[in-house]
């Protein structure tokens, strides 16, 4: 029986994308401006709304997916004797996966021979969207549930995340970065660079001056750490800067032969964190 493949919308995998490839979303929330949205990639709230009332001042804030929701999909799934995988958004930028666990712990009561397989992805945006898009491919192959899973846990510390972002303050309202790291942003023209750390943490890694700078040092750090880059899809995200992204994608592939590049927004779950200006760059390479 074919393997459902689950995620959660901070995979911020495009509509078309997740409609194609059959994959189910399950949405986080996010409240602006006194209303709750679902982060249903662009459907209830086009991005560009969402930036524009960033910029604007709006705070927005966001909530995790509780268990219960998780329990009526696992159940639903169970019963009809569906295998199924949920990658999930890092267990250390969101409680949602520990809400997985809870719900799977559950629903295994009631259906103590239901295949449901957690994985932790320790990864965020179109990061957590390549390791869907691999596990997509995966099941497309044939693969059983077990071979997938056993697949992404081997390689998901492979997935390499750069970005940089236009300060550090959203991150720091959020709690995601310290004080201290914020500092960085404030000062004149310099973009931060972060990347994610073997327990799914954002790391403040380097300060640039310039935006044109911090985008070749995200293309450098891909020159050094990319495996086998004519074989590979990259991705790049970006929170409302598609300039840049395009930017990025072109001294890119002037350098380096990968396959494709695909670009998308950050959703505004993250987005709300990472801020606007926001540009990520995801691929397989070396082991964080």
């Amino acid at each position: 029986m074919k393997t459902i493949i689950l995620t959660d919308s901070c995979s911020d995998l495009p509509y078309e994308y997740i409609e194609k490839n059959q994959i189910e979303v399950t949405y986080l929330h996010f409240l602006l401006n006194g209303k709750d949205y679902p982060d249903d990639l662009g459907q209830s709230l086009p991005y560009q709304e969402f930036y524009a009332a960033v910029r604007q001042g709006a705070m927005p804030t966001t909530s995790q997916i509780n268990a219960h929701s998780f329990v009526e999909i696992f159940t639903k799934h169970a019963q009809k004797g569906e295998p199924l995988i949920y990658i999930a958004f890092s267990s250390a930028l969101s409680g949602t996966y520990n809400s997985a666990v809870a719900a799977k712990e559950m629903v295994l009561e009631d259906y103590p021979e239901a295949k449901i397989s957690l994985v932790d992805s320790r990864s965020a945006s179109l990061g957590l969207g390549l390791l869907v898009h691999y596990a997509v491919e995966l099941r497309d192959q044939g693969q059983s549930s077990e071979e997938i899973t056993n697949w992404l846990e081997a390689n998901k510390l492979r997935l390499n995340h750069w970005f940089t972002v236009e300060d550090l303050h959203h991150l720091k309202r959020g709690g995601r970065v310290s004080g201290t790291a914020a500092f960085v942003g404030s000062m004149l023209d310099v973009k931060p660079v972060l990347n994610i750390d073997r327990e799914g943490r954002l790391i403040p890694i380097a300060k640039v001056r310039g935006r044109n700078k911090s985008l070749k040092y995200l293309k450098d750090q891909l020159g050094e750490r990319i495996e086998e880059a004519e074989k590979q899809v990259i991705f790049i995200s970006h929170g409302d800067s598609l300039g840049d992204a395009e930017h990025l994608k072109e001294i890119i592939l002037e350098s380096y032969p990968v396959k494709e590049v695909v670009i998308g927004y950050v959703g505004p779950v993250i987005g709300a964190h990472s801020g606007p200006g926001t540009i990520a760059l995801f691929f397989m390479g070396q082991e964080r």
